[in-house]
């Protein structure tokens, strides 16, 4: 029988999904100091070159996933990934001009789906409805 770090391990291991730079719209060049990391597990942002900033956000926190593509993005194959999350530092970040924005919108998709089975979290939709908007009777 496997412990419960074992289980952890195999659930939330370190391998590196994808890996991304964030690049120049035109002609798609790497040269931008923006790296995307995404794991099983976190969504890691790192920026900077002489005063760097890494934002991480936890997979089981995202909650919808938008792809754009303006005409530009689209003739240097690249994308921008738009991620809604639960994260109170970040609640709407963006992968922008990434090459595979498709592929990783999907694994994005699936994967925080799967974040939150293995976490056992429910991610509630809010509708904004107040307690006057509803007709309760006794």
């Amino acid at each position: 029988m496997k412990s419960t770090k074992e289980i952890m391990d195999e659930q939330f291991s370190d391998e590196i999904r994808y890996q991304e730079r964030s690049r120049l719209l035109f002609f798609g060049l790497p040269w931008t100091f923006t790296k995307y990391t995404i794991t099983d597990a976190v969504i890691t942002t790192n920026n900077g070159l002489l005063h760097t900033t890494e934002d991480d956000c936890y997979l089981y926190k995202i909650q919808d996933v938008r792809l754009e593509e303006s005409l530009i993005e689209r003739l240097f194959s690249l994308g921008t990934v738009v991620c809604y999350s639960g994260d109170t530092t970040n609640p709407t970040f963006s992968l922008k001009h990434i090459r595979h924005a498709k592929e990783i919108k999907g694994f994005l998709l699936k994967a925080s789906e799967a974040a939150r089975i293995r976490r056992r979290t429910l991610n509630m939709q809010d509708i904004s409805a107040d307690m006057a908007d509803i007709d309760i009777e006794d």
